[in-house]
């Protein structure tokens, strides 16, 4: 599956070399954005909140969603490669957030 990872670091100075490292561990990854990601993965986005998370800060912010083939941006022509040779799936599934915790919503 196909993940977009997208966060903002809010602690000046604070080195979060781990939380990119972590996120490289993919394997397969996009990063032609400052606080974006893609990542080609076999673990949904709960199993990747719960690794990156312990590499933030708690004044930082997480977003991991699953994504399909539907996109459209303003890229340069790598980043559109990339993205055109990966396995997205065709649907996009509801996600259920009655398990979430407030926290987790904000």
């Amino acid at each position: 599956m196909m993940l977009l990872i997208s966060y903002d670091l809010n602690k000046p100075g604070q080195d979060y070399s781990r939380l990119y490292d972590e996120i490289k561990k993919a394997g397969t990854w996009w990063h032609h954005l400052d606080s974006t990601w893609i990542i080609s993965t076999s673990s949904g986005p709960e199993e990747w909140e719960r690794r990156l998370r312990r590499h933030m800060d708690d004044n930082d912010s997480l977003l991991v969603i699953e994504i399909c083939d539907n996109y459209q941006g303003w890229l340069p022509q790598k980043a559109w490669e990339w993205l055109e040779k990966r396995d997205f799936r065709r649907s996009m599934h509801v996600a259920n957030f009655s398990n979430r915790s407030q926290k987790h919503l904000q």
